[in-house]
Order: structure tokens, then C-alpha cells, then sequence
């Protein structure tokens, strides 16, 4: 399986693109001062924080959505390969077989398969089709070709957020100690203004 995952390309960004789910990029605060003095920021800090934290809780979000796909797509991953293998087994049976089938959970029934050339697949919403053994194998190698792409695709995007969530955070840290020393600074001018 870790050789097909190496030979499917992921899919090519466009230029200006930099996630494929479209996650907005987070812009860093070089010049904290300069931010802030801006008229929708200024002396407002936490408004500002208010702001990066829901960007940020947004973020989080969307990195609990696509571990969610990861995991998901991670799980797919080997049922295709184990369902590609059966129609390997399948093909070689030349004799009638003795299997077990799985009816429910931890419940199964011994029966007798004969050779076949022909397979059921289950393809999702309780639907499953009928295929000869060669269609089956070309859809499940589309299939396994889309999950390990996708896999990918979700996995750049995992990185990436985190990156937006970092500097998120960083960003809030910076906002809030520029807060801070401007509260000092106001106490500072308060207290030599009561002194004088």
C-alpha cells in the first residue's frame, strides 16, 4: 500500500491558491504599533482580540473538520486495499470454497463459495451493485487512487492550518502585550500627573 500511496500525485494549487479547501491565510503583525493606530484599532485592543479569537476559534473548527476527513479517509484507505486483494483471491479460485461471513457484529455463518466472476460492492447509502471481476478491480483502483489523493490534499491543508493557528496565536500574544505595557504606560502618566 505505502507504494501506491508514493505514485498518486496530489493535486496542483493554483497560483494564488495556497490551501485546497480554500482556508483564508492568517496575515502576521510585523509592526504591532502601526496595526494598532489604525482607526479600527485604535485604543480598542479588545475588540481586536475578539477578532483573532474568533478567527482562531474558527480555525480550530475547521482543523477538527478535516482530522475528522483524515481519519476517515485514513480508515477507507485499507478496505479498498483488502477488497483489491479479495478479487485477487477470487480470480485464482478454481474450486468450490468453504468461507465464513460476517452477518452482524461478531456473528458469522460457514458457507460454500463456488468460483465466481462476479462480485457485489457495496458503493455507500445502501446500495450495492453487481460487477465482473475486471470492472470491479478498475472501480476500486479509482477509488483507492481518489482516497489517497484526497488523503493528501487533507493532509497539506492539516499543515497549513496549523501554520494559521500559529501565527493566530502569536498574533493574540502581541495584540494582548501591547495591551498590557499601554495600560502601564497610561497608569505611568496617571500617577505623575496626580504627583505633580
Amino acid at each position: 500500500m505505502a507504494g501506491i500511496m508514493d505514485t498518486v500525485e496530489m493535486p496542483k494549487l493554483s497560483e494564488n491558491q495556497k490551501s485546497f479547501a480554500g482556508i483564508p491565510e492568517a496575515i502576521f503583525l510585523e509592526e504591532i504599533d502601526s496595526f494598532m493606530a489604525k482607526p479600527e484599532n485604535e485604543e480598542n485592543c479588545e475588540k481586536v482580540l475578539q477578532r483573532l479569537d474568533e478567527q482562531h476559534s474558527k480555525y480550530r473548527f475547521m482543523a477538527f473538520n478535516l482530522e475528522a476527513r483524515r481519519r476517515k479517509l485514513k480508515s477507507q484507505i485499507p478496505d479498498l486495499q483488502r477488497s483489491l486483494e479479495m478479487i485477487d483471491v477470487l480470480r485464482k479460485e478454481t474450486e468450490e470454497r468453504e468461507t465464513q461471513f460476517m452477518l452482524s457484529d461478531q456473528v458469522y455463518i460457514k458457507t460454500i463459495v463456488p468460483p465466481t466472476d462476479t462480485v457485489c460492492l457495496w458503493l455507500g447509502a445502501n446500495v450495492m451493485l453487481e460487477y465482473p471481476l475486471d470492472e470491479a478491480e478498475i472501480l476500486l483502483k479509482q477509488n483507492m487512487t481518489s482516497a489517497i489523493a484526497n488523503l493528501k490534499t487533507v493532509e497539506h491543508d492539516q499543515d497549513f492550518l496549523r501554520d494559521q493557528i500559529t501565527t493566530t496565536e502569536v498574533n493574540m500574544a502581541r495584540v494582548y502585550n501591547w495591551g498590557v505595557k499601554k495600560r502601564q504606560a497610561a497608569g505611568k502618566n496617571a500617577a505623575t500627573n496626580n504627583s505633580s
